[in-house]
């Protein structure tokens, strides 16, 4: 029976069985926020991960083979990041799909580590990991709708009217609490002291952004 499992590998099925369960579970939370490392993306990364880590462990049993599976580990390391950079979009200042980079980071660490066949220690980050996923939205949502004041500068063209900006602030909830008018020749720039929900940052910064009469959105 043992030579059997050996031919046949069943501990490799086991392995790649497992690295669909664990990058499936991942990928599910992640499908069902609607993000675009869905669950085919993780599962894929996952098995792929294991598979190769399997592979690289396997050869340094091969007596004329002398190879160090570290190795391999590390090249999945760096070589996952061209595939988590995918999914990071930046435009004109707001950046997103960090999580989703990060989240297929993790899940080749999981897959790696399904492959050095250290099961326990498999199972439990991808149950952390799905926890973190799930669990914590909730609460990074609620953060998001929090009040938070923030200072804000903002460059537009000469003779940029106050109100219009006051209007596209108030459409996303954000209120001007005091500001400062500066004209130069080239521009008119707005300090304000801003207060409205954290989420709502992000979103009133690519309106503004989009606006032809404004050259520069700075929050911090």
């Amino acid at each position: 029976m043992s030579q059997l499992m050996h031919e046949l590998r069943l501990d490799l099925l086991l392995k790649l069985a497992l690295a669909v369960v664990l990058g499936g579970a991942i990928g599910l939370e992640r499908e069902i926020s609607g993000k675009p490392a869905g669950l085919r993306t993780n599962i894929l990364i996952c098995v792929g991960a294991a598979l190769l880590t399997d592979v690289s462990v396997a050869l340094t049993t091969i007596p004329e083979r002398v190879g160090d599976p570290s190795r391999l580990a590390a090249q999945i390391v760096s070589g996952i990041g061209f595939i988590g950079a995918g999914t990071i979009m930046q435009a004109r200042g707001t950046v997103t799909g960090l999580t989703s980079a990060a989240t297929i980071w993790v899940v080749a660490a999981i897959g790696i580590t399904v492959g050095a066949g250290l099961y326990f220690e498999a199972v439990g980050a991808g149950a952390l990991v799905t926890t973190v996923l799930a669990g914590l939205g909730t609460l990074e949502h609620r953060l998001r709708r929090a009040r938070r004041v923030l200072s804000c500068t903002i460059r537009a063209k000469p003779g940029f009217p106050p109100n219009e900006l006051e209007a596209i602030l108030g459409v996303s909830g954000i209120r001007i609490l005091g500001q400062r008018i500066f004209d130069h020749p080239e521009d008119r720039v707005f300090e304000l002291k801003l207060s409205g929900p954290a989420r709502q940052y992000d979103i009133v910064t690519e309106k503004l952004l989009i606006h032809e009469d404004i050259f520069g959105v700075h929050i911090d």
